[in-house]
């Protein structure tokens, strides 16, 4: 078997992460990102379920998950995963639109998987450039065009949002995305929403394809990521996102994310020693 590798790099000329877990057989709850994910298989199969469609992904399929898009994910041929992605943020991918259209939007990719994309070539590439450190305009022309290949196949004209869900709904979401830091319980959420205990469990998982624990779960350590890029030390993050304790935190972070908090917070010190990293 393969031995397993998990590598993440930071662009500073891209401002965008870069993901390699090779080797891996790790299974992926139901979660999402507040980010834009471009990926793809290099080896391996996969079950995957993006907001309740299911998918089987496979070598030269793109995958691109939306901010809030819920996704789970599993190996399902018995072998190893060769998985490599590009983690966008929403200013991002905001800026680069309306350089590459003209008009101020997120878009909307409505395809979650799109089988032997052409555009798989040149993400392969920009992926591989991030991986190697490379420098010099290269780089940011293959990205420019990667993206400008992807929202003319892949994407409408219009800003990307979740579909309409109830203010019940809405309101229980704005409680937990505001109060994330503190005990935060089925009852509470059943109070501020004026819906029983059974009837939010049941319409929350209907409209955002997601339970309100995962949501939770998944804010928390959304909210986590940002942590290391300010030089906060994994406890103070695991304390400051209403995680009980570090091993709680480390555990939700791996499952989550796919590496340990420590090895996400090392990408960014290893990358501010860097002569001319951004600050």
């Amino acid at each position: 078997m393969k031995k397993e590798k998990r590598t993440v790099q930071f662009d500073n000329d891209l401002e965008i992460e870069a993901y390699h877990f090779e080797g891996i057989m790790q299974k992926f709850p139901n979660h999402f990102h507040e980010h834009y994910v471009l990926g793809f298989v290099e080896s391996g199969c996969r079950f995957l379920t993006c907001k309740n469609k299911e998918y089987t992904i496979d070598v030269g399929d793109l995958v691109v998950f939306n901010p809030l898009d819920n996704h789970a994910c599993e190996q399902v041929d018995g072998k190893t995963l060769d998985w490599r992605c590009l983690n966008i943020e929403k200013d991002v991918m905001r800026r680069m639109t309306e350089e590459i259209t003209g008009a101020n939007y997120l878009p909307i990719f409505t395809s979650t998987v799109a089988s032997r994309s052409d555009a798989i070539s040149a993400l392969r590439d920009v992926h591989d450039m991030i991986m190697k450190e490379a420098k010099g305009f290269q780089k940011e022309e293959t990205f420019y065009f990667l993206i400008e290949q992807l929202i003319a196949d892949y994407t409408k004209a219009t800003d990307a949002t979740l579909a309409p869900i109830s203010g019940e709904i809405q309101t229980a979401c704005d409680y937990m995305e505001n109060n994330f830091a503190e005990t935060v319980t089925l009852a509470d959420l059943s109070r501020i929403s004026g819906l029983n205990k059974y009837t939010l469990l049941r319409n929350f998982t209907m409209q955002r394809g997601i339970t309100p624990y995962q949501y939770l779960s998944t804010v928390r350590v959304n909210q986590a990521k940002k942590s290391p890029e300010a030089g906060i030390s994994p406890i103070e993050a695991a304390l400051q996102c209403g995680f009980t304790d570090q091993s709680h935190f480390t555990r939700f972070f791996r499952t989550f994310i796919g590496i340990t908090p420590k090895r996400y917070q090392d990408i960014f010190k290893d990358d501010n020693e860097r002569p001319n990293a951004k600050k």
